[in-house]
């Protein structure tokens, strides 16, 4: 009988800190921006601006993003079960030892998504209209593997919707300054997807599988990882220019790229032994740290 900490591994709950502290970012960015214009936030929201609406969508926010991101990790486990018991960094999974059958996983998956849709039922129209969408895209990475080395994108495209989807759920409306931090989700989760998927090249292209490694070779992966990387930098750069943010959000800019040029200078195509670091490390504390430099930069300008 499969445990609690079993489903956790299952769905790699400790990665969460990758695209958390983003939305947290769209959540305070939109809070920050309704006390500020007062009465135009109660217009497009039709509720209650005091602490109670705010904490209620905060909680929200936080069970939309662990819902939707357990139903894609849960899903692309019960898809992948025939690959991954024949790649042996992927065989000790859950799925592929037997500790959750595939029917459980694909049970959790649904539960899941029907979680995060009654969620979005609770935040606003908006939100809730779009949850099929967002279903869609976190489900739909998981096939794009089979087909395109375009994959890592849509993996990134899938965590880019934590910023806006937050910002979403406390103003009902879109704005440019969130897409940007969405924008710089997709290039640098798409950056550090590929750098990880480097260890599977071999096995990739001995299952007819796409990545970027496989596709291009180690060396040239890296380099478009590396190009992400700086979109993903000019993407945070344009996001405090347009914000008129203050010193801290560039300190906060400056551990965020510092992260992103280390993860680069510790693998190399003919060493690959710090991968771990430079993906849950580096960027873990790439986002948490910058998510804490931007979000106090908010409450004190």
């Amino acid at each position: 009988m499969p445990t609690v900490k079993n489903y956790l591994s299952l769905v790699k709950f400790s990665h969460t800190i990758f695209a958390m502290p983003f939305a947290l970012i769209g959540f305070f960015l939109a809070v920050t921006s309704h006390i500020f214009k007062g009465t135009q936030a109660y217009y497009h929201t039709g509720f209650n601006m005091g602490n109670r609406f705010y904490f209620s969508r905060f909680i929200l926010v936080i069970l939309c993003m662990v819902f939707a991101r357990s139903a894609a990790m849960a899903f692309n486990r019960y898809l992948d079960r025939d690959i991954d018991i024949l790649n042996p960094r992927t065989a000790i999974r859950e799925v592929p030892r037997g500790i959750i059958t595939p029917q459980n996983a694909l049970v959790f998956t649904i539960v899941n998504c029907f979680l995060f849709i009654v969620c979005t039922l609770f935040i606003n129209r908006i939100c809730f209209f779009l949850s099929p969408v967002a279903l869609a895209v976190v489900l739909g990475y998981s096939y794009t593997k089979r087909f395109t080395p375009f994959c890592h994108l849509v993996l990134g495209l899938g965590l880019s919707l934590a910023p806006i989807g937050a910002y979403l759920a406390v103003t009902g409306f879109f704005s440019l300054l969130p897409i940007l931090f969405s924008m710089a989700v997709i290039f640098w989760v798409s950056g550090f997807d590929i750098i990880y998927a480097l260890q599977d090249e071999e096995f990739d292209k001995a299952q007819h599988l796409y990545s970027m490694p496989a596709w291009l070779g180690k060396s040239s992966a890296l380099h478009i990882s590396e190009l992400l990387h700086l979109l993903s930098a000019a993407c945070v750069v344009a996001a405090g220019k347009l914000g008129h943010f203050g010193p801290l959000y560039w300190v906060g800019i400056l551990v965020f790229g510092g992260m992103l040029i280390y993860q680069h200078s510790i693998v190399k195509p003919t060493d690959l032994r710090r991968v771990n670091i430079a993906f849950m490390t580096a960027n873990g504390i790439a986002s948490v740290v910058f998510a804490l430099f931007v979000i106090t930069d908010l409450f004190i300008r």
